[in-house]
């Protein structure tokens, strides 16, 4: 099964080997092994820091499966079609490896392997917080922190999201994924990575006129929204953000702050 997310699985991906393109990091595995995946093959959103972008391959090694990820430059983050297609395998689990998966094998080749598994009978551990909403000052919107953009809820419209995925579109027909319009984005950049995928997302938010911006993924942990405010570093910002003076460099916060003074009249993020 090929998919551009692995945040939305069903039954149908139950006992499948899935090459989804999601990156790598443990949110992203606890959804695979909740989706009960047979084998499942991320990308390695540029590794970054703490190996965030690779980090589910152990967390799927505990429970015995098969994990591998495709490098971040051989195809597009967000794009399931292009992994399947172009995806050079980047790294692989000791699961995996006893199945005869390697680094540098395509990914399709990897993924056959992963069709020789045991299925999984150990339960999968939940994840624990994933979202957090942060209170500011008074008449400020809340800062809200997640670990997957799936995870955005309908009251935080108008808020400030910080949220760890990939700031990728999503496959051929350019899906955001962004229901909620809210007054400004971060995501992680996850190596930028091939045509500048981990990027694309914030400039289709241009055509919202919504502030975006993503951060390093050697600065921030990707699939970590306290990660991403606590030590993000920006690398990207779309037009809509530059209009407002920001840019390269700024920490998450300053442009948290940035966008509130912008749009809300009010003081710096806390």
């Amino acid at each position: 099964e090929v998919v551009d997310t692995v945040t939305k699985l069903d039954e149908r991906h139950a006992g499948q080997v899935v090459i989804g393109a999601s990156h790598g990091g443990v949110y992203a595995a606890y959804c695979a092994a909740k989706g009960g995946v047979l084998g499942v093959v991320l990308n390695d959103a540029g590794v970054g820091l703490d190996r965030a972008g690779i980090a589910g391959l152990d967390y799927l090694g505990a429970l015995g499966i098969p994990g591998a990820t495709a490098g971040h430059e051989s195809c597009r983050i967000g794009d399931g079609a292009d992994m399947a297609a172009h995806g050079i395998v980047s790294h692989v689990n000791a699961t995996a490896r006893a199945l005869g998966c390697r680094p540098g094998e395509a990914v399709m080749a990897c993924a056959r392997r992963m069709l020789a598994a045991e299925p999984s009978t150990k339960p999968v551990p939940e994840k624990g917080e994933t979202r957090r909403v942060m209170p500011r000052g008074e008449g400020e919107p809340p800062v809200v922190l997640m670990d997957s953009i799936t995870l955005a809820l309908p009251e935080d419209e108008g808020r400030l999201i910080v949220a760890a995925s990939h700031g990728a579109l999503f496959g051929p027909r350019k899906l955001t994924l962004i229901e909620v319009d809210a007054m400004a984005w971060v995501f992680s950049d996850a190596g930028v990575g091939k045509e500048e995928a981990g990027i694309a997302r914030i400039f289709a938010l241009d055509e919202r006129d919504t502030p975006a911006a993503t951060v390093s993924a050697q600065s921030a942990r990707i699939g970590d929204g306290g990660s991403l405010l606590e030590t993000g570093v920006v690398s990207h910002v779309n037009r809509t953000a530059a209009a407002l003076g920001a840019g390269p460099g700024m920490s998450t916060r300053e442009f948290i702050a940035l966008v509130w003074g912008a749009r809300g009249g009010g003081s710096a993020a806390r």
